[in-house]
C-alpha cells in the first residue's frame, strides 16, 4: 500500500506555559517536531504532510526543517482553527494515489517501527485502527457534580494514541462530510477529539484498537519533558 503520515504540530501548545511553542522546545538538543518526522522518514512510510502555524511554515522550513534534509516530506501546510480542520488540510495535501493514511501527533516522539507495521497490518485487514494501550488505573466517569456515576470496566478500556490509521479515500471523504455537518455535530453535543471518532460518528467500519507503547506519551506539561528524556536515557543505555 502507498502510505502518506500526516504529522499535526499546528498547535499553541499553551499548557507548556513555555514562550517557545511546544513542538519547536527541544529535548536532548533536538526539537521535538524532528523525532517524529525522523521516525516517519527512516520507515517504510512513502510521503510525510507536516501541519504547522501558518506564521511558522517559513522560518521552519529554513531552521528546523533544513531543505534537503528529508526526503519524504510533500508538503508542510498551515492548520486550522481546530484539530479535525489541521486534519483535513493535511489530508487534502496528499498525494491522491495514497491508499493508506497515518495521522499522527507531532508532540508524540516516541513512535517506532514495530508500532507502524501493526497498524499497517491492521488497516490492510481492518480498514481502520488506532495504536494505544489498556489502562492500568481504575476509570471513573463524573457526573455534572464531579462525583463519580461509572466505574467502567478496565480490561475493556484503553488509552488511545497516535498514529491513527485509514484508508485514504475514505477518511478524507468521511472529514469533508464533517466541514459539512459540523455546526449539526456540535448543536448534538457530539464534539470530535480524535479521527477514529471520526469514523466512528460518521463512517461505517469498526476501529480496530492496535498495541502502541507506554513510552508512546505525548508531550503536554512541563512534567512530560523530564519524562521524554527520561525515555531517550533508557533507549541509548540500550543501544
Amino acid at each position: 500500500m502507498k502510505t502518506t503520515a500526516i504529522v499535526l504540530a499546528a498547535g499553541s501548545g499553551s499548557r507548556m506555559k513555555s514562550s517557545v511553542k511546544k513542538q519547536y522546545m527541544e529535548i536532548k538538543g533536538k526539537p521535538l517536531i524532528l523525532y517524529a518526522i525522523e521516525a516517519f522518514e527512516n520507515s517504510f512510510i512513502d510521503e510525510i504532510v507536516i501541519v504547522l502555524p501558518a506564521e511558522d511554515i517559513e522560518d521552519v522550513s529554513h531552521n528546523i526543517i533544513a531543505p534537503g534534509q528529508f526526503g519524504k516530506i510533500k508538503a508542510i501546510v498551515p492548520g486550522g482553527n481546530t484539530r479535525y480542520h489541521s486534519v483535513r488540510l493535511g489530508l487534502e495535501a496528499a498525494s491522491a494515489d495514497t491508499e493508506a493514511v497515518f495521522i499522527h501527533d507531532g508532540a508524540r516522539p516516541f513512535v517506532d517501527d514495530e508500532m507502524l507495521a501493526r497498524a499497517l497490518d491492521a488497516v490492510e485487514e481492518f480498514g481502520a485502527c488506532v495504536v494505544g494501550m489498556p489502562v492500568k488505573d481504575t476509570i471513573k466517569i463524573a457526573d455534572e457534580d464531579g462525583f463519580a456515576k461509572v466505574t467502567p470496566d478496565r480490561n475493556k478500556t484503553w488509552l488511545i494514541q497516535t498514529p491513527q490509521v485509514f484508508l485514504y479515500p475514505e477518511i478524507l471523504n468521511l472529514y469533508e462530510e464533517l466541514a459539512d455537518k459540523e455546526h449539526e455535530l456540535l448543536a448534538q453535543n457530539i464534539n470530535i477529539t480524535d479521527d477514529a471518532m471520526v469514523m466512528e460518528t460518521l463512517g461505517t467500519r469498526k476501529v480496530k484498537l492496535v498495541e502502541g507503547s507506554y513510552n508512546n506519551i505525548k508531550i503536554t506539561t512541563p512534567e512530560d519533558i523530564s519524562q521524554a528524556e527520561s525515555i531517550l536515557e533508557k533507549k541509548f543505555k540500550k543501544i
